[in-house]
């Protein structure tokens, strides 16, 4: 029981310093708590101290903080924003290369100016294009929606879970953390991909806990509303239990899976969670 404490304070002490922001005005991701914007006070903050506050500690710190839209769809909204107004100074830049670094891909990036360009004008996605080509300029393939979300969590996505697959809706993937003392796996969820209501039988003891590492995602147990999951949540289950977790139906899912101990333990599959009662989720 101490080793598993002394992990689980471990596994929350990564998790508070592991999510990606965006350091300062270089459009970087680094390992840091949250998004953290200086900008404002490095260029005005002698001179217009009040816009600087508003600059950094509202726009970037509390706007692009919040997590109802993930930040891949803020920087798409920011850029199309911009463009809209015909802003194509370094300002725009600077977007455009944070929307790279959060999973934006040459492709779509030029499927949004496209699109943008039959409603905002056609000179102006001649011009923001200039700008997308300095920035997407590798001929490296793109990043797939995967490749991009694995970018974005500590843990390895790991290997398809096919061992498993019949118990879920949609691909999952599965990457063992610990396999001695306490047994830990990352387990990621693609958009929708669920697992079906199960059981964590025992005795006495045993059950499971869930420490949500990425994306966003939904726990349930049977006769109870759906508890949404964001980086650092934890959901304690008991044994014999019906429940079931993964993904919310916009976005990836990862969560540790911690075994608890138990006598006489077993797993018993039930009946998939349907679309009907899936698609009420947000």
């Amino acid at each position: 029981m101490k080793k598993l404490l002394l992990l689980m304070l471990m596994i929350s002490f990564m998790l508070q310093n592991s999510c990606f922001a965006v350091n300062k005005n270089k459009g970087e991701n680094k390992p840091m708590g949250k998004i953290v914007q200086t900008a404002g006070r490095d260029n005005l903050g002698n001179f217009a101290p009040e816009f600087a506050h508003f600059n950094d500690d509202i726009l970037f710190g509390e706007n692009w903080n919040n997590q109802d839209i993930t930040i891949k769809t803020r920087c798409i909204i920011t850029v199309v924003a911009l463009m809209s107004q015909g802003i194509t100074d370094s300002s725009l830049k600077y977007h455009l290369q944070n929307a790279k670094n959060n999973g934006v891909s040459k492709e779509e990036i030029a499927a949004i100016i496209t699109n943008t360009a039959f409603y905002a004008g056609w000179p102006k996605a001649w011009a923001v294009f200039n700008l997308a080509k300095e920035i997407w300029n590798d001929n490296s393939p793109s990043l797939t929606e995967k490749e991009a979300y694995g970018k974005t969590i500590m843990f390895p996505i790991g290997e398809p879970n096919n061992a498993y697959a019949k118990y879920f809706i949609g691909q999952s993937y599965l990457a063992p953390v610990s396999t001695q003392q306490v047994k830990i796996y990352n387990v990621t969820f693609e958009p929708k991909c669920r697992n079906n209501w199960h059981i964590h039988k025992a005795k006495s003891g045993g059950g499971q806990m869930l420490i949500a590492v990425g994306g966003r995602g939904y726990y349930q147990e049977w006769g109870k509303e759906p508890i949404e999951m964001k980086p650092g949540d934890v959901i304690n289950i008991p044994a014999n239990v019906k429940h079931w977790h993964g993904a919310a139906p916009d976005s990836w899912f990862s969560h540790l899976a911690v075994e608890i101990d138990g006598t006489e333990t077993s797993n018993e599959w039930l009946e998939p969670v349907g679309d009907e009662e899936y698609n009420r989720l947000k």
